[in-house]
C-alpha cells in the first residue's frame, strides 16, 4: 500500500464557475485559475501523483502552457490516470469553503468522482467544512481549499 496527500487552494472571484469534484455549484463566486479551477480534482491529482512518487500537478500540467488554459480538471484527471493507472483503495477529501454550504452536493460529487476514478462510491469520503468566518480570505468567502489523502495498492512498475 502507498499513501498520497494532495492540497490545493484557489482565490474566488465573480464571473467564474464554482466547480468542486466536477459538479457545478450555484454560487456568486468561482475559482480563479488557469484551468477550470476545480480545487478538489486538483488535490486528488496531487494525491495520486504523490502516492506514485511523481511530480506535482503544476509540473505535469503547467499554468504557463497555453494548452492548459481553461482545460477541464476532469480531463487533467483522466490524463493523470492514463500516465499512472493505479488501484485506489480509498480517498478521503475535505473541502473548506465559507459559502455556499456544500452538504447537498456531496453525493453528486462522490458519484461523479466514482465514475472518473472507476471506484465504488463507498471508497470516497468528502467532508465540507467552513473556516468559521476566520482566516482572512478563506473566512471572508474569497478562497477555497481542498485536502485529499489517497491509499493505493502498490504497483512497483509505476514508480518514477
Amino acid at each position: 500500500m502507498r499513501i498520497g496527500q494532495g492540497f490545493d487552494l484557489h482565490k474566488l472571484s465573480t464571473n467564474r464557475d464554482l466547480l468542486i469534484g466536477g459538479i457545478k455549484i450555484p454560487s456568486e463566486k468561482g475559482e480563479v485559475a488557469h484551468s477550470d479551477g476545480d480545487v478538489l480534482i486538483h488535490a486528488i491529482i496531487d494525491a495520486i501523483l504523490g502516492s506514485c512518487g511523481a511530480m506535482d500537478i503544476g509540473t505535469l500540467f503547467s499554468d504557463t502552457d497555453p494548452k492548459n488554459k481553461n482545460i477541464s480538471s476532469e480531463e487533467l484527471l483522466k490524463r493523470t490516470l492514463a500516465l499512472y493507472p493505479i488501484e485506489i483503495i480509498n480517498l478521503d477529501c475535505t473541502v473548506i469553503l465559507q459559502t455556499p454550504k456544500l452538504q447537498e452536493y456531496i453525493i453528486p460529487m462522490k458519484e461523479n468522482l466514482s465514475k472518473l476514478l472507476s471506484i465504488d462510491i463507498s471508497q470516497i469520503a468528502i467532508k465540507a467544512k467552513t473556516s468559521e468566518k476566520i482566516l482572512g480570505e478563506l473566512g471572508s468567502g474569497d478562497a477555497i481549499i481542498a485536502q485529499v489523502v489517497i491509499l493505493i495498492e502498490e504497483m512497483k512498475e509505476l514508480w518514477v
